[in-house]
């Protein structure tokens, strides 16, 4: 008899027969409006109960200067009974307010201090090194006011590195766990996290050194994921850099399972696939980074997913707004556009 009994392969099967409800087919600028009224709500509506905004009392915890920076490690409330460090970087001298730029971080141990650069360690100087991570350090040597948080579960937020902890998770993804317990109080975890970016949003902007009408996001990986969401639920975002996440949910999600509870919501995929994601930030300018030796996300799939997302820039009228990296390099930050790019859309 000819039976399956692979849970894997059903899963593979059944995506390559599935057409998400709203993928993009239209061509005009009038499909463009249609479609994006139809799919946006739906897509934020998947994110699941967000938490209500609280007061944030910010703290600044430290300030120092180094490398021509003013540095500040601070703190602030995200939500009743949790809070959220931050490090916000700036240039020492500045004439005027400064554009503003939220630096999502991967997965990793390390949380924001890869992104803002902390080579403490070892294995932090090693980690920067493999990823070209630092990219919230150079951004802020390049004039902008960065900020970077630690989504939850990951750098301080990380309930394995508080002193004396056991290891709850006995060696799972606490993304996962995290992803379990969110949905059984009608929350996600991206959700929760793109809360705690508008929270961060919140923090910057109003601070007297930035111009909130000049911010935008760029993240690697998961901080891909997150910098598209950002720019996705919050319109301050004017423009925003995503390093290598361009791919499919058919490969990336259910052919490779190269995905985690925090990068995921109830239902997406009958909605949209990621190039849709990716296209709702139009007409906004996008600055799209692929590796062509990425091993997380393949270059043959990525490239299928951007020429998707070109599709979508160019019914919206915003072809010239759309930008691609494809840069010969692995997982990481190639670091060749993001300076014009951010400076073109934000310092002009």
């Amino acid at each position: 008899m000819d039976r399956n009994l692979s849970i894997n392969a059903h899963f593979r099967a059944l995506a390559a027969g599935h057409r998400p409800e709203h993928r993009f087919a239209g061509r005009s600028k009038d499909d463009w409006r249609a479609w994006r009224a139809a799919l946006l709500p739906k897509v934020r509506a998947t994110l699941g109960a967000m938490p209500p905004k609280v007061p944030l009392r910010p703290e600044v915890l430290l300030e120092w200067q180094e490398d021509g920076l003013v540095k500040q490690k601070v703190v602030f409330d995200v939500e009743a009974g949790l809070s959220a460090t931050a490090y916000v970087f700036r240039p020492a001298e500045a004439d005027g307010p400064l554009p503003g730029l939220l630096a999502c971080h991967g997965h990793g141990p390390f949380g924001k201090e890869s992104v803002m650069g902390n080579r403490g360690s070892p294995e932090q100087a090693a980690k920067i090194a493999q990823h070209n991570y630092d990219y919230g350090l150079a951004m802020a040597r390049a004039g902008y006011a960065v900020i970077a948080i630690d989504w939850r579960g990951f750098g301080e937020r990380d309930d394995r590195r508080k002193p004396h902890a056991n290891d709850i998770f006995h060696g799972r993804d606490p993304c996962n766990i995290h992803y379990v317990r969110a949905t059984m109080l009608g929350r996600t975890v991206l959700g929760m996290n793109v809360h705690d970016g508008m929270c961060a949003l919140d923090y910057l902007c109003g601070l007297d050194f930035v111009d909130a009408g000049r911010v935008g996001a760029m993240g690697l990986s998961f901080g891909g994921t997150m910098t598209t969401w950002m720019a996705v639920c919050d319109e301050r975002i004017r423009a925003a850099n995503i390093i290598c996440y361009s791919d499919r949910f058919a490969d990336f999600g259910m052919r490779d399972a190269q995905l985690c509870g925090s990068q995921i919501t109830p239902g997406l995929y009958a909605l949209c696939d990621l190039p849709d994601l990716q296209g709702l930030i139009a007409p906004r300018p996008l600055l799209v980074e692929i590796g062509t030796y990425d091993d997380c996300f393949l270059v043959e799939s990525a490239l299928s997913c951007q020429r998707e997302v070109e599709r979508i820039y160019a019914a919206a009228g915003a072809a010239e707004a759309l930008e691609l990296d494809l840069f010969g390099g692995g997982h990481a930050w190639s670091g060749r556009k993001s300076r014009d790019f951010f400076s073109r859309h934000l310092k002009a």
